[in-house]
């Protein structure tokens, strides 16, 4: 099936991956799953939802919360009927927060709680534009978003297909406001295309095998959104980490084939795997740190000769397959980016049979540039 809007994966997810589960989310300790039924079910009736509302194609809708499934359903809810989005990041200051609002003329805003609701309220009597507030958690006296849901008439799918056949590939996909090196933010314009055609140039670096993601990055920015959608069109599932200081139990439970990440979390992810090495004692604690020097010598395609990968092969056998449980033991390939990852960290994972591709890239070019491969016959783009 040829995609050439983003919410063109929801008939391909369908026609593919019809009873896969799409997304995945912990409400009250449990795992939550949503399937590709219910992903559609809630794009359209969130569709449907804006139009009773009178939000038209270009019209501006502004989503403030961390990643969960509902960021999503209303992502390709406003998309269909050709409204922009606006993810804005939960910590945003409220002066930076009027300003985008009032810059980009926000009609709508989608937030996830009683904090944010209250940070948006204290801008609002200076956002004219503004008309209607959904939150994703219940507040007392707040619309919450299933609200919107039920304000559709599904008599009115036919508007929503033909707001859809009115969407052009080159039309505005999203706004993205960053804050620039001097002065007030400013809007990266992004369309259909830009997004499209980045994920499915990325779409090969996804391993093959790839069955499920973990997810905590914030999907308010552009790398982490286009890497949802590449998972979307591979028919990978979604796991939303519950926040970042369960990442490590959520790997275990999740046990991923892939996630995005960025250096600062490697290299914490690294130092406690040493610091866990350095309390081990006698045998255990030099087999640990021969390993580990062994690790940080890696070169690719063997060229340390067959001694070296000989003596590699044990160090996995016997200390690098932990760190691989420590990452839930399934892990195929880990994504960087956002910074340079540090050469000796690169080399220890890779050592370590855990793959770390490196990418660059900026919001306006949504946002891969370059990225490398997992082997040498995939050398990744540029």
């Amino acid at each position: 099936m040829h995609i050439t809007r983003v919410f063109d994966l929801l008939p391909f997810l369908k026609m593919y991956y019809p009873e896969k589960t799409i997304f995945a989310a912990k409400e009250q300790g449990k795992w939550i799953h949503y399937a590709t039924d219910e992903l559609i079910r809630n794009a359209d009736e969130v569709s449907l939802g804006l139009l009773k509302l009178g939000i038209k194609k270009d019209d501006k809708i502004a989503n403030i919360s961390p990643n969960r499934p509902e960021w999503n359903f209303v992502d390709f809810g406003m998309m269909q009927i050709g409204a922009v989005h606006l993810p804005l990041y939960p910590t945003l200051a409220e002066a930076d927060l009027k300003y985008i609002l009032n810059d980009s003329g926000t009609k709508v805003v989608f937030v996830a709680n009683e904090e944010l609701y209250h940070k948006i309220q204290s801008v609002a009597p200076e956002v004219p534009s503004l008309q209607h507030i959904f939150s994703y958690e219940r507040i007392p006296g707040v619309r919450h978003w299933t609200e919107l849901k039920d304000m559709g008439d599904p008599a009115d799918m036919v508007k929503v297909e033909e707001y859809k056949s009115q969407v052009a590939p080159d039309d505005l996909l999203t706004l993205i406001y960053t804050s620039g090196t001097t002065g007030n933010p400013k809007g990266v314009m992004l369309t259909h295309d830009n997004l499209v055609s980045n994920f499915k140039a990325s779409n090969p670096l996804v391993p093959e095998g790839s069955h499920t993601a973990l997810s905590f990055l914030p999907l308010s920015h552009i790398f982490e959104r286009m890497v949802v959608y590449m998972y979307l069109s591979k028919g990978v599932t979604v796991y939303y980490a519950e926040s970042l200081d369960t990442i490590a139990a959520n790997l275990k439970e999740v046990k991923p084939e892939m996630f995005t990440t960025v250096p600062r979390l490697l290299e914490k992810v690294y130092d406690k795997i040493v610091a866990t090495g350095s309390e081990q004692k006698g045998i255990k604690h030099k087999l640990f740190f021969w390993a580990l020097n062994l690790g940080l010598k890696y070169e690719f395609y063997g060229k340390n000769g067959w001694w070296y990968e000989f003596q590699l092969k044990i160090a996995n056998a016997i200390i690098f397959n932990k760190w691989r449980a420590a990452l839930g033991g399934n892990v195929k390939a880990i994504c960087s980016g956002g910074a340079a990852l540090q050469p000796r960290l690169a080399r220890v994972f890779w050592a370590a049979r855990i793959p770390v591709l490196e990418g660059y890239g900026l919001t306006e070019t949504s946002p891969v540039i370059a990225v490398n491969g997992i082997d040498k016959d995939m050398k990744g783009f540029g």
